[in-house]
């Protein structure tokens, strides 16, 4: 039977959750949480499996979640709240307020030596930074591995970067700042080193600290009290185990490296979350900026967001080493730090999402006024934007097939 407000069918809903449990039982993931939204209502939630095996602790609603990289779009809103505040424009160089990035080179060839470079053509802009396209980034270049070293603790330990740095913000990027650009600003996009870049412009055009402006421009707006950077100790008992493969656990919440503030905090992958507060950023999105009478961002802002930046070149140079991504946007463009759907699919067009590489997802889906949400603890089991197990596209075409 089909509800005929939401469209979902009795039946469908039900192999959604058989779905889930199917994965849990089989010991391919430990747990999972799970929200379907139509037309801003709750059709339904699956927590299913254990938050800790060892411990015997079910998953529940409000189990907390290592986010990774589903920060970026909330780094995203927040850099775009300054341009709506006339405090920063999409097209202003970053120079003012990044110095360490002014002046700078480009090399010659992206795999080529370090030393053998040209003058960028034009400095690096704040949409640069938001569509990943400074010219410095992680995928293909001879300046990989030392970007990959440069990823921030805790996510760093997490994904297993051995050589990783402990840097502060400005140790950072005044490392970043004596790497030549790979490609010429706007040129080709890379993954990850925009936000985190961000995340430090953020900070210092409002003179706070990263966590203090999410909290007041996105976060508190939008009642996510459960989103940070830190679990404190009376919510540790929520955060789910971290684990690997065959189940070891990478992360418990007693002892977890989210339990104290990170000497930097990363603007691409750092905060922890719930799917009840990922939701309301999600349908923020979905509703053009707007969220119960709040509105964080004009709709035009939230429209250039959800929209293609890419050019057709850029759709078809694949920005990591074979094999990862390399059809990663023959039907997905980029906006604002989110993906955006461009041919029918598995999705409509011009949905928008952005995973987690501990395994966390989301959909929002404009056409169809869905969200939907993913949420596991599972370290690596996306790489490159992409589920490196079925679950990920046995959800979404679950979900896709309870609609009528």
């Amino acid at each position: 039977m089909t509800d005929v407000r939401t469209g979902f069918s009795a039946a469908g809903l039900r192999r959604v959750s058989e779905t889930l449990r199917d994965y849990v039982e089989r010991d391919e993931v430990a747990g999972a949480v799970a929200m379907i939204f139509r037309h801003g209502e709750l059709i339904q939630v699956d927590a299913v499996g254990a938050r800790d095996r060892a411990a015997g602790l079910p998953m529940r609603r409000d189990t907390l979640f290592r986010i990774a990289s589903m920060t970026k779009p909330i780094t995203a809103v927040a850099a775009l709240t300054l341009v709506r505040d006339k405090l920063i424009g999409l097209s202003d160089p970053v120079d003012r307020w990044l110095p360490e990035l002014a002046d700078r080179t480009v090399l010659r060839d992206p795999d080529g030596p370090l030393d053998d470079v040209v003058p960028a053509t034009r400095p690096i802009t704040v949409e640069d930074l938001l569509t990943y396209r400074l010219g410095l980034g992680w995928g293909r270049s001879s300046l990989a591995p030392r970007l990959f070293a440069l990823t921030a603790d805790p996510i760093a330990s997490a994904i297993g970067v051995a050589d990783a740095e402990r840097l502060s913000p400005d140790e950072w990027l005044r490392a970043i700042g004596e790497l030549p650009l790979i490609a010429q600003p706007g040129a080709v996009w890379r993954y990850h080193t925009a936000s985190d870049i961000l995340g430090i412009l953020i900070s210092r055009v409002t003179g706070q600290p990263l966590e203090t402006a999410l909290r007041e421009r996105v976060l508190d707006p939008l009642g996510m009290a459960d989103t940070g950077f830190t679990v404190s100790p009376e919510r540790r008992d929520r955060l789910s185990v971290l684990y690997g493969p065959e189940l070891v656990e990478l992360d418990r919440p007693a002892t977890t490296a989210w339990g104290e503030p990170p000497l930097f905090p990363s603007g691409g992958a750092g905060l922890v979350s719930t799917a009840d507060d990922y939701a309301r950023f999600a349908h923020l999105l979905l509703n053009r900026g707007e969220l119960d009478g709040v509105r964080i961002l004009p709709p035009e802002l939230v429209d250039a967001m959800r929209r293609d930046h890419l050019t057709a070149q850029q759709h078809s140079a694949p920005p990591f080493n074979p094999p990862l991504g390399q059809t990663l946007w023959d039907e997905q463009g980029f906006g604002y730090g989110v993906q955006v759907r461009t041919v029918p699919g598995a999705t409509s067009v011009g949905t928008i999402s952005w995973p987690g590489g501990l395994g966390t997802d989301w959909y929002a889906d404009p056409e169809r006024d869905l969200v939907a949400l993913l949420l596991v603890q599972s370290a690596n089991i996306i790489v490159a934007a992409e589920w490196r197990s079925p679950l990920g596209g046995d959800f979404l075409a679950a979900v896709y097939g309870a609609l009528d």
